[in-house]
Formats: structure tokens, C-alpha cells, sequence
């Protein structure tokens, strides 16, 4: 009697419902989605965590948001000079006259420079150190999390838009867009992806931009490949026969009946290629070739390490660290979600 009504619970859930119930299955899935949404937290709200202003300054009855309106000075006072009161997070009294000041939990701008802190290793100040320019390596990594994951999604969202779109012309229609299609994408396959990225970024002015675009129109062939495959199979299906003989458009059948079904790999290679794509900036940016200063990134962070890796181990440590985190998380969630996914599990 159980396993009947649990066949039944089994039937009326819906697809989302069932991915998400095999998916929650996975500790190792779960672990990743977590990680991933504490990184897309910090990126949000990155000036928020780390900036060299008060989120809220109140003097003489008034309030201000000096992280919001660009507050420059307090009055007598500059917030460099108050800064160096303690506590930092909650000050009372913060530059005389009974102010107060709430600061970001990190009181340092990922672009501050301090020569006469430079290459301070872990301390209550700066807890992940200074680089070579006495900038706070909390701060940059903080900020430089919006630059990997700003990469990583817009990146993968134009390679996947570009690659639906050409999948969706070669399984559909076939003949000759399917020929011209199958070989422009063997010919891409046989490019190595990080050196083509690198010819083309070459000729461009360094731009964070610029890195998206290259990453998406360099990186849809997997996308195409998954697409096309799909439209060949729901092509031969009754229901796609049924709606060309009630004389439905090709657009409506592609956009609303083929392309919705024909997402499911889709979302899992997007989820890699996000993976893909913040390797491919942070090595970018190790090699000079990514995001220009002074924006932070992790990939700079750790670029700076070669010079001192004897003595100064946080420069490589941290932002390595956080490479390679998400990285996995994202390849976690998309191992969960590959075989989430997998219509095995929902006989």
C-alpha cells in the first residue's frame, strides 16, 4: 500500500519537482548549490562587505549614507583618519562630537593603496594580508568575486544563446544549414579555445567586455551540439509530426514545443562552462591578459605571487583557493544536475 501511494506521489509531481527531489539526494550537489549562492551573495553586495566608507555616518541628529551618496569627508574629519579608530565595524564616537559611524566588515577599498603596509602578512587589520601595493587582498578578492562570476555568466549566456540558435537551425530544419553548421562547429573544435581567446583579446583593447565576448562567441559548440542532437530526435516525435500537419509555424513549433525540451543538456553545459569561463578569466588575468587594473580579480591577485612566493604565501593561497572552489562547486552542482536529470531515475 505504500509503495503504491509513493508510485503515485512518484507520477504527480511535476519534472522541476522531480529533478529538484533526486537532486536535494546529492550531499556532494547540495554542498556545491550552497557554496555557489554564498559567492553570488558576495558578489551582490561586495561594496557592502568591503569599502573604505561608512555605510552610515550620523552626526549632529543627521544621518548620512556615504557608501550610497559619495560622501567624500566627515565634517573635520576624513574617513581615512577615522578609520584608524577601533572598533572599525561600530564606532560611537567616531571622529569626536559623539558621531557615529557603522563601516562594512571590511573597512578597505579593493583599489587603497598603503606603501607603508605593503606586503603585511595575516593580521587583525587586514586578514588575508596586503599585496605589493598595500592594497587589502580581502577586499580585492571580494570584489574580484563579482569580476569572475560577472564573466562566468555573461560569457556562458552568449554562448549559449548563439549556440541554441545555430543547434536549433541544423536539427531542424537540416540539408545544408545542418552541413554548414556540423563543420563550422568541427572547425571551432579543433581550435584550441584558450589560444584563439588569446590571438583575438590580443587585438582588442583590454576590457572586461571584451573577455565576455570572446569567452561566449568562442565557446558555443557544445551548446549546438546538444541542441542539434535533440531537435534530430524531437523532430520524429508524433506530437512535432502532428503539430506540421495542423499547419503550426516553424517558429512555434522551435520556440514553444522543441526548444523547452530541448534545454535539459543545455542547462547542464551551462553550468561547466561557468566553470569553464572563470578558469579561462582567472588565467587570462595571470597572464596579463585579462581584466585591466586596477580592477580586481583573482586571477591578477595570484599573478602577483610569482614575484614573492617565498615570503608572501596569502598571495597565492587565497585567491588560489577561491579559484578553485568554485570551480567546483559549479562542477558539483552540474554533476548533480546531469544526473538529476537522467530519466532513469524517474521509473
Amino acid at each position: 500500500m505504500d509503495a503504491n501511494r509513493d508510485g503515485n506521489a512518484e507520477v504527480s509531481r511535476t519534472y522541476r519537482q522531480m529533478v529538484w527531489h533526486h537532486f536535494r539526494k546529492k550531499r556532494l550537489a547540495m554542498l556545491g548549490l550552497w557554496i555557489t549562492i554564498i559567492l553570488f551573495v558576495v558578489a551582490i553586495f561586495a561594496p557592502l562587505l568591503a569599502n573604505d566608507r561608512p555605510i552610515l555616518f550620523c552626526s549632529k541628529g543627521k544621518c548620512h549614507w556615504p557608501l550610497f551618496s559619495g560622501m567624500e569627508q566627515a565634517e573635520g574629519t576624513t574617513w581615512k583618519d577615522m578609520k584608524k579608530e577601533v572598533p572599525f565595524i561600530l564606532q560611537n564616537n567616531a571622529g569626536g562630537s559623539g558621531n557615529f559611524a557603522l563601516w562594512p566588515p571590511v573597512p578597505y577599498s579593493p583599489t587603497e593603496y598603503n606603501l607603508l603596509d605593503f606586503l603585511a602578512s595575516p593580521n587583525r587589520q587586514h586578514w588575508f594580508g596586503t599585496d605589493d601595493s598595500g592594497r587589502d587582498v580581502l577586499s580585492r578578492m571580494i570584489h574580484g568575486a563579482r569580476v569572475s562570476l560577472s564573466v562566468g555568466f555573461v560569457a556562458v549566456g552568449i554562448a549559449v544563446v548563439i549556440g541554441v540558435f545555430l543547434g536549433a537551425l541544423a536539427g531542424y530544419f537540416g540539408g545544408w544549414w545542418d552541413i554548414l553548421i556540423s563543420r563550422l562547429i568541427e572547425i571551432m573544435v579543433t581550435i584550441p579555445t584558450f589560444f584563439l581567446i588569446i590571438a583575438i583579446i590580443a587585438f582588442l583593447p583590454p576590457s572586461i567586455y571584451n573577455i565576455m565576448v570572446v569567452i561566449g562567441i568562442t565557446g558555443w559548440t557544445g551548446a549546438a551540439r546538444f541542441v542539434r542532437a535533440e531537435f534530430l530526435k524531437l523532430k520524429q516525435l508524433d506530437f512535432i509530426m502532428a503539430l506540421k500537419a495542423l499547419g503550426a509555424s516553424n517558429n512555434r513549433i522551435i520556440f514553444f514545443h522543441m526548444l523547452p525540451n530541448a534545454m535539459a543538456p543545455v542547462l547542464v553545459s551551462a553550468v561547466f562552462g561557468i566553470a569553464g569561463a572563470i578558469l579561462t578569466e582567472s588565467s587570462l588575468s595571470f597572464l596579463g591578459f585579462g581584466v585591466p587594473p586596477p580592477t580586481p580579480s583573482w586571477g591578477d591577485i595570484l599573478s602577483q605571487s610569482r614575484d614573492y612566493i617565498e615570503f608572501a604565501w596569502w598571495l597565492t593561497v587565497f585567491p588560489g583557493f577561491a579559484i578553485f572552489l568554485s570551480i567546483t562547486a559549479y562542477n558539483l552542482v552540474g554533476d548533480g544536475l546531469r544526473d538529476a536529470m537522467d530519466p532513469k531515475l524517474f521509473e
